[in-house]
């Protein structure tokens, strides 16, 4: 399994679409018209700072919950999450050895249509007994199964992996690829069953900072973007593959669309540190009138309207 969460970049597979009548090629033009719209506007349109949820403060992990495997939802089993001069950290100085500790820390919210963004580092040295793919390697879960369906002893979360690397000495590595534990995509139209696919980003060695985004929009699209750059696209998250062990099977359904999960960041063996955790939602007011109104939201919740 560990050897596949890093596997060769998927080859271009798009299919040419088969001819048709008018209207069968006008409905796929129409939706894909709706998507891209959508996504130009959003680009187009610049949030104000202020609309940036920040979930992480700074000074605590308030609305934040760690699963460790092999322990209970809420054990954070040696100050594994913990804050350090402003930065959340994931640390493994109380650890012998990390024995597959694999860990995660949840927020509290689940979300449908975001922007989540995170600044990250690796420091230091793996711990001890860390798998040889666990160098520099963490990521941003989404679309998670709520932390409560978890089970004791279940190593990772069903989930859409974000998945962050820092390089080696040498050779190329790229960081904000897809991992997909318990899930499937789909790309150039087509079901892709690989576990990880790699994304068009540059190596990042050392221990410099890089913002990674995820643009998340339900059971749509979803974008990897770094400093700014996007580096991967797919779409249609759904249950399905493998790569999760002792999970609950009546919570994996597979073929079930993702609309909406948590998030949670991931603690596989090799310190990072994460100096901002922030959100944008993409759902919300869509009417003009109400005074939160916002033109980049690709999802109208009018229930919202002020």
């Amino acid at each position: 399994m560990q050897r596949a969460r890093y596997g060769p970049t998927q080859p271009d597979t798009r299919a040419h679409p088969p001819p048709g009548c008018i209207l069968r090629a006008m409905i796929p033009r129409t939706i894909a018209g709706l998507i891209l719209g959508a996504l130009a506007a959003l680009a187009q349109v610049k949030a104000d700072p202020k609309d940036w949820i920040q979930l992480f403060n700074g000074r605590n992990l308030d609305g934040w919950v760690v699963k460790i495997a092999g322990h209970d939802l809420g054990d954070n089993f040696g100050n594994t999450f913990r804050v350090e001069n402003g930065k959340m950290r994931v640390s493994y100085d109380s650890y012998d050895e990390f024995s597959n500790k694999f860990g995660h820390m949840f927020y509290r919210e689940k979300f449908s249509h975001y922007i989540i963004a995170v600044e990250y580092r690796f420091t230091g040295e793996q711990a001890k007994s860390g798998p040889a793919w666990a160098f520099r390697n963490s990521g941003i879960m989404v679309h998670c199964q709520a932390p409560e369906t978890i089970r004791k002893d279940q190593d990772f979360p069903i989930s859409i992996e974000v998945q962050l690397l820092g390089g080696r000495e040498t050779g190329e590595r790229s960081t904000a690829n897809l991992c997909t534990p318990g899930t499937n995509v789909v790309m150039n139209g087509k079901l892709v069953t690989q576990h990880c696919i790699n994304s068009s980003s540059k190596t990042y060695r050392g221990d410099q900072w890089v913002r990674v985004e995820a643009m998340v929009l339900g059971d749509g699209k979803i974008k990897h973007i770094v400093n700014g750059e996007t580096v991967l696209e797919y779409e249609k998250p759904q249950f399905g593959g493998g790569q999760v062990g002792n999970f609950d099977p009546a919570v994996k359904q597979d073929g079930l669309m993702l609309k909406d999960g948590y998030i949670s960041l991931q603690s596989e063996s090799h310190p990072i540190e994460f100096r901002k955790v922030e959100l944008l939602k993409l759902i919300g007011c869509k009417d003009p009138k109400a005074t939160n109104y916002r033109a980049y939201y690709v999802e109208a919740d009018n229930s919202q309207c002020r």
